[in-house]
């Protein structure tokens, strides 16, 4: 299916200065608005790239994206001003309601990838009323730990003596893909890598990525502060993900401070970077996320596979406990989901992952 094509807009914030925005869709005639932020060493590109992908017809049939690039982060950006203070994580979050002040927007549906989605879990905390559910795929916590602030020290000073390297560009490919060895479809990884690195090599400021890399490695706690969010919440890893835990980490959070119904986490086995390996898996367990909210009638739902632990009235047992961060930290299984309000039961995709809010078919 052929994309329409964006339209850009320049949106106009207290502290970011100026937000870079491409419209995709309808705004004033969709279903539903998908507000989409991206991770470090990316822009808008990787979500309209994902979007173009079969699986994700219905879905943009139905609605309309507003895709925010970080300032600095579009293709051949210029640098960035010398006297520009480059935004904190939570200014980025708290300034995107001037995104939707501007655009006449009411409400959206947060998805944010990595960096992105702590950007946007901050915008949820930040402004509850506007959000109406969170997708948030590899969303980190807390702060940045010793090991991960050593890597960046090197990581920075690279880029600003010469540019785009090697060292950086394993140090993103970690970020986004996890170890290589660990993955089940080398060929296929590599492929998504080697084009990463390509957009890297052509396409991002160096020096512009630097200062997103500072603030996402400056960032504060906010696993303290999950109550804030009032919204359905689904969160999203691969079983090889560099964060895989840190996404447990805070989904054991939410789940000790937040309606259970409300917070779901889908985990895809066998991958590390969800969107890129598995896209289909992904959207399905959004369209599921979006039908739950009821903002999706009448679309065909993909064939998946009951969980053989769920018993004859249809109730999994529950698997999930409230933890300490401590035991968060540590390496886990998959979490069974709770039943969300709308009469669905927690499923398995044929491969095994879980899928987040899979309504029961009549």
């Amino acid at each position: 299916m052929s994309q329409a094509p964006l339209e850009q807009r320049e949106i106009s914030a207290p502290r970011v200065g100026r937000f870079k925005v491409y419209i995709q869709g309808d705004l004033k005639h969709s279903q539903f608005i998908i507000l989409t932020v991206h991770d470090l060493g990316c822009n808008h590109s990787m979500w309209t790239n994902f979007l173009a992908s079969p699986s994700m017809e219905e879905i943009n049939r139905r609605g309309a994206f507003i895709h925010v690039d970080i300032p600095g982060q579009e293709d051949e950006a210029p640098d960035l001003p010398a006297d520009y203070t480059f935004p904190t994580m939570q200014s980025l979050g708290e300034d995107l309601v001037c995104v939707l002040d501007q655009l006449d927007v009411k409400q959206v549906i947060c998805v944010g990838e990595g960096a992105g989605a702590n950007i946007a879990a901050r915008f949820a905390m930040a402004q509850p009323e506007r959000v109406l559910g969170c997708v948030l795929i590899h969303c980190t916590g807390t702060t940045a730990g010793v090991m991960e602030s050593l890597k960046d020290k090197v990581m920075n000073w690279k880029l600003e003596q010469i540019g785009m390297n090697p060292s950086t560009e394993a140090y993103l490919c970690l970020h986004r893909f996890g170890s290589f060895e660990k993955a089940e479809n080398k060929e296929q990884l590599q492929k998504v890598i080697e084009s990463f690195q390509e957009s890297l090599r052509s396409k991002i400021n160096p020096r512009n990525l630097k200062r997103f890399v500072q603030a996402f490695m400056r960032r504060s706690n906010i696993a303290d502060q999950v109550e804030k969010i009032k919204c359905r919440v689904m969160m999203v890893t691969g079983s090889k993900a560099s964060f895989n835990h840190t996404v447990h980490n805070l989904f054991a959070r939410m789940r000790e401070r937040l309606d259970k119904k409300e917070c779901d986490i889908l985990e895809v086995d066998g991958v590390a970077n969800v969107l890129e390996e598995k896209p289909e898996r992904f959207a399905e367990s959004l369209l599921y996320f979006l039908q739950g909210m009821g903002l999706v009638g009448g679309v065909p739902m993909p064939r998946v596979q009951r969980s053989a632990s769920i018993d004859s009235t249809g109730t999994p047992p529950s698997r999930t406990r409230s933890m300490s961060m401590e035991e968060a930290d540590m390496p886990r299984g998959i979490y069974s989901m709770s039943p969300p309000k709308y009469g669905s039961s927690p499923t398995r995709g044929s491969s095994g992952d879980v899928l987040s809010t899979s309504p029961t078919m009549s």
